[in-house]
Order: C-alpha cells, then sequence, then structure tokens
C-alpha cells in the first residue's frame, strides 16, 4: 500500500541516492533507521537481500531517480536468496539493542540515585535552622559521596532526569547547581576539598531566600526598584544564617559573592575579577545557566542550547572566560533536554552528555515505527554517519513528536561516573 507522496518499486530498480521507507518491523532489518537515503551499494544489497518484492520510496526526499524496468529486465538477474542464519549486520543490530538496554538499566540506576539526593537536599533545606550541626553534617555526607564518585572516574556523564520524578517536591535547582558545579569544578582541576565545598555551596547559596516573602519570589512581572532590592537582600541573609549556622569560610564565600561578575556588573560589592573567590567563579556561572533554563516563570525558560548560547554571545565578559568554556565543554554544545535534528532529518533529544565526548551525546530518536516505551537512544559515538544538524525549540515540534520525546518543563541534571562509556561500547 502506498502512502501519500511516496511510490511502489521493485528492489532491482533501487539505486544510491533514493529515500526508502522500509515496511518492516525495525528488528526485521539491519539498519539503524526504517526511513533514509541510500549511501552506498552495500545498503542496496541489504535491502534487496531482506526478500521484498516491492520497496516505498519517497520521490520528493530522493536525490536519484529509480532505474527503470526496461534496464533492469536487460541486465542478469542474481539469483533468489536462499533462507540463511541472520545477517551480520541483523547479528550487530541486536548486539546494538542490547546496548540500549543496558544504556536504560543506566539511567534508571542514575535517577534512583537522584530521587535520594533530591530527598536529602528538600530535608537539609527544611531542618537547617532546627538542627544545624546534623543537616550540615548530613550536607556533607551527601556532597562527600558525590565528590568520590566523580573523582573514581576519568568520564563522566551528565544525565537529563525525568522531571516528573518527584513533582513538585524536586529541589531541582539546588541541586542542578550542586551537582553541575561539581563536574565543572573537576574540569577546572579542583582537589577532592574544592569540589565538595563548590557541593555545598550550590545546596545553600540561595540560602537566604528562605527570608524573602514567596509572592517576592515567584511574581510574574518584573520586580519594581523596592522589590529588586528587596530581592538582592538575599545574598546578605544567606550570609547571616549561614554565619549562625557555622557554614564553612568557602560556603560562606560563594553565599556573599554568587551575584558578582567578572566585569564589577554584580551585586552586592560589584567585585572585580581575582576579587571574586575561585570557587565562586564556578558556581556563579552555574547558576546562571540554571537560572535561565529554569526560570521562575517557566514560560521564560530558554532551552538548554539557548541558554549556553546566549552566556557565550552576549554575557561572555561577566563570567571567567576559560571556566565558561569548559562548561560549554562539558555540557556540550547541545546540553542534555535540548531538542535537535539529525543530520539525516531525524529529530531526537539530547538525554546524556558524556564529558569526554561532549559532540557525541546520547539522543532520544522519534521514530513513529517503534513505540514510546521502546524508543531507541543512539549513542552518536557509535553512529559515525549521525550527527546533530541544529536544536529546535519544543514548541516547533509536531504534536505527535511532542508527546513522544516528552521535552522536560524543568531541565533537571544529575551524573553518572564511568559507566555510560562502558555500556556503551
Amino acid at each position: 500500500m502506498e502512502s501519500k507522496g511516496t511510490v511502489l518499486i521493485r528492489p532491482e530498480q533501487l539505486t544510491v541516492g533514493i529515500y526508502v521507507l522500509l515496511d518492516l518491523g525495525w528488528m526485521d532489518h539491519p539498519f539503524t533507521f526504517s526511513q533514509f537515503k541510500i549511501k552506498n551499494e552495500e545498503q542496496i544489497r541489504q535491502i534487496r537481500a531482506l526478500g521484498l518484492e516491492r520497496v516505498r520510496v519517497d520521490p520528493a526526499r530522493s536525490s536519484a531517480a529509480p532505474l527503470s524496468i526496461k534496464t533492469v529486465e536487460s541486465q542478469p538477474q542474481p539469483l533468489p536468496a536462499a533462507p540463511s542464519e541472520p545477517s551480520p549486520e541483523l547479528i550487530a543490530k541486536r548486539e546494538r539493542l542490547e546496548r540500549l538496554k543496558a544504556r536504560k538499566q543506566a539511567i534508571n540506576a542514575c535517577e534512583k540515585h537522584y530521587i535520594d539526593a533530591a530527598k536529602t537536599i528538600g530535608s537539609i533545606t527544611k531542618n537547617l535552622i532546627a538542627l544545624p550541626e546534623e543537616t550540615i553534617a548530613q550536607a556533607d555526607r551527601l556532597i562527600e559521596q558525590m565528590a568520590a564518585s566523580m573523582l573514581a572516574d576519568k568520564e563522566i556523564a551528565i544525565h537529563l532526569m525525568n522531571d516528573k520524578i518527584m513533582g513538585e517536591e524536586v529541589y531541582y535547582h539546588s541541586l542542578n547547581v550542586s551537582v553541575l558545579s561539581m563536574i565543572l569544578g573537576k574540569a577546572v582541576g579542583m582537589t577532592e576539598i574544592d569540589l565538595r565545598m563548590l557541593g555545598m555551596g550550590g545546596i545553600f547559596h540561595d540560602l537566604g531566600k528562605m527570608k524573602i516573602p514567596h509572592k517576592v519570589l515567584i511574581k510574574a512581572d518584573k520586580p519594581n526598584k523596592a522589590e529588586q532590592d528587596f530581592l538582592q537582600m538575599h545574598v546578605q541573609y544567606g550570609n547571616e544564617i549561614g554565619q549562625k549556622v557555622n557554614l564553612p569560610l568557602p560556603v560562606l564565600r560563594m553565599i556573599a559573592q554568587h551575584h558578582e561578575c567578572i566585569d564589577g556588573t554584580g551585586y552586592p560589592n560589584r567585585l572585580k575579577g581575582d576579587a571574586i573567590d575561585p570557587l565562586t567563579k564556578v558556581l556563579s556561572i552555574v547558576n546562571v545557566y540554571d537560572n535561565l533554563c529554569n526560570p521562575v516563570q517557566i514560560v521564560n525558560a530558554l532551552t538548554p542550547h539557548e541558554a549556553l548560547s546566549l552566556m557565550y554571545a552576549q554575557q561572555r565578559s561577566k563570567f571567567d572566560s576559560k571556566t565558561l568554556g569548559l562548561l560549554v565543554h562539558a555540557l556540550g554544545v547541545y546540553p542534555p533536554g535540548t531538542v535537535v535534528r539529525l543530520n539525516n532529518e531525524s529529530i531526537g533529544m539530547v538525554m546524556t552528555v558524556n564529558t569526554s565526548k561532549p559532540l557525541k551525546p546520547h539522543v532520544l530518536v522519534y521514530d513513529e515505527q517503534i513505540p514510546k516505551e521502546e524508543a531507541m537512544i543512539l549513542d552518536l559515538a557509535q553512529e559515525p554517519d549521525l550527527s546533530i544538524s541544529k536544536a529546535i525549540r519544543p514548541s516547533q515540534l509536531p504534536n505527535a513528536i511532542h508527546e513522544y520525546l516528552s521535552p522536560r518543563t524543568r531541565v533537571t541534571y544529575y551524573f553518572e561516573p564511568g559507566n555510560a562509556t562502558r555500556s556503551g561500547k
């Protein structure tokens, strides 16, 4: 049966440049996708070996015309292929499917660790004033575990987390800033002690906001001068609370300086350059990035790709240039959560970036022939012919693709040390 715009031809009419649509189950052919443009004679051989009487093609997406029937009939015809064992290509595809299962298991394990960390941060936030010593010790244990995990392996995978895991209970901003600051600190070359302080700074940097009225924090309109001044007081309030509960000095510095900018345009003291603490230079970049992706009013959110692009193109003077470059390298040009178009016109969403291969992320790919719960997560490092062409705003997606990919409303990250790369090999 022909679909709109497509025609059926004999397999013998295939030639390089024709766009084919294989009417087979995904595991019944050896190709990564069921729709693609033929690139070489080997792909033609593989399609003919499938035993199809007719192949559906799309002339509009083809760069070559099928061979004519007359040409086909004038050529010697190959003998029909005898039934045989699965082809090496199909065996390789089945192995890829096993790797995909292992990848999904690794993501599930990562999400369990994420839930535990989010619950811990929730407990820390609620109990700091009443039980300062126990709460700070709890925070230190959490961060020590994360720092040890990050330093145990050279390669760290940054995962996009499921924003439905804990609903409104997720302490996503503190956890994002804590995790990404530690990953960035590792890229900068900081020690384990510094990483632990960065993690603590991520948890407590907005401590002073507990003294700001909720209606001011969540106001939809741009704050007026009085409200803006009040909001900026969270830095002073955070420092006062931090001193009262005996937070470590490096954490107090991050609380006091996390809105300062290299060019002196920050607050509260308009510090410049090296007057800003080195740990704060790391944390402040991550804080800005996460606030752009996850603003109070989510309608104002930028995509991860847009946030990095804006910071690099328009706000570069506010940050330490080397550290900003390392953040782009760690998150990749297309960070987790970015909806992308691949060079074969497929649409997907970046799920995982390996910091050692930032241009080759894992991408969840839309394929109407594969159920959503079995969706492919392609490791672009294992797919040399595939690359990302451009980023796409989720609002531009057709409804069917949007539902399939389920772009995150809030972009939240966690990390998986080592295993991501090994499971993908």
